[in-house]
């Protein structure tokens, strides 16, 4: 594996199909069958035990299963959140679902205008109902439809809680984290004595990525041929202002289909953590997004979908052995 700025995991190789081949590998080699094709439409239970699943082709007979359907995001990979409707069906509590770590899609032109840029070592701000909330350092991107990268994706569960709850939601983007008002202030000063006969739209090209200065501009409201020597307290004040809070309204998200992830899910306190285990229901095991469980971007999904599945068919397994010693569980 390598790590990425925010410590961000991902496989050496940068391919995600790699992690599917290597399980599947490793799981015909040890002599599991894999069944495509076959959608479960429902699960069989007798006195609050599982005795089998419901396919298209008939019911398949079983006194132990896992649910691992994932979650409702990116439904082009298979993920129909039927997970849920099972899990509903037999008693389960589902908290509800929405998408998480999404792109946000913006208001206005401003986003749109930037498409593209990638800004690096920014800190990003959650705003809503004006009231300041969370906060991120690192790497966000701007896109046709608004933003997107690392740290957006962490803030969006905030924003999409928000949005739901039809509040206003903002985010705040500091261009110079590493400077508080005062030195950057200073610094803008220094600029503009320097700049001389400069015009304002070059004196930004030391501030600035290329994308960026026709957007501030327009919203700082200075003249782009302005000479810097020209340049007044209260617009310089403008432009210190912005540069420390640049802001886009969040107008919505990409939803399910651009989602990495589902929150929300089958509830916590319905499964047993050391097995991983209904208690609702004896034989049924469940793992992964289909649970009321999500995380960072970064591989702690991928961890928290491995390590709960590890868990789930090594108790499923323990529990066959226990329940039934003498006989076939199948």
């Amino acid at each position: 594996t390598v790590t990425e700025r925010g410590g961000r995991v991902f496989p050496a190789s940068e391919s995600a199909a790699d992690v599917v081949n290597a399980l599947v590998t490793w799981n015909r080699r040890v002599g599991v069958e894999i069944r495509t094709q076959m959608p479960v439409e429902q699960l069989k239970i007798t006195d609050n035990a599982l005795t089998g699943v419901r396919t298209p082709q008939g019911i398949i007979p079983a006194r132990a299963a896992i649910l691992t359907t994932g979650g409702a995001s990116y439904p082009g990979t298979g993920s129909s959140g039927d997970g849920y409707r099972l899990a509903r069906e037999i008693g389960h509590t589902v908290v509800s679902t929405r998408p998480a770590l999404v792109p946000l899609v913006t208001a206005g032109d401003a986003a749109q205008k930037c498409q593209g840029l990638s800004l690096r070592n920014v800190r990003v701000t959650l705003w809503i109902d004006g009231k300041k909330g969370e906060s991120e350092f690192g790497e966000m991107l701007f896109t046709h439809f608004g933003v997107s990268g690392p740290i957006i994706l962490t803030l969006s569960r905030g924003a999409v809680d928000a949005l739901q709850a039809k509040k206003r939601v903002q985010i705040s983007i500091d261009l110079k984290p590493a400077l508080d008002e005062s030195r950057l202030d200073a610094r803008l000063l220094r600029d503009l004595d320097s700049g001389g006969k400069k015009q304002f739209h070059t004196l930004l090209k030391g501030l600035l990525p290329q994308k960026l200065i026709p957007v501030c501009i327009e919203q700082v409201g200075i003249p782009a041929d302005k000479v810097c020597h020209q340049i007044t307290a209260p617009e310089r004040k403008r432009l210190l202002a912005w540069l420390k809070d640049f802001r886009l309204t969040v107008s919505g998200h990409r939803g399910y289909r651009q989602a990495i992830v589902t929150a929300g899910g089958v509830a916590l306190n319905e499964i047993d953590p050391r097995t991983m285990a209904s208690r609702r229901v004896a034989g049924l095991y469940l793992a992964g997004e289909v649970l009321d469980l999500d995380a960072d971007t970064g591989g702690y999904n991928l961890q928290a979908a491995f390590s709960t599945g590890y868990l789930a068919g090594r108790s499923a397994a323990a529990w066959i052995a226990e329940q039934y010693p003498f006989n076939d569980p199948g």
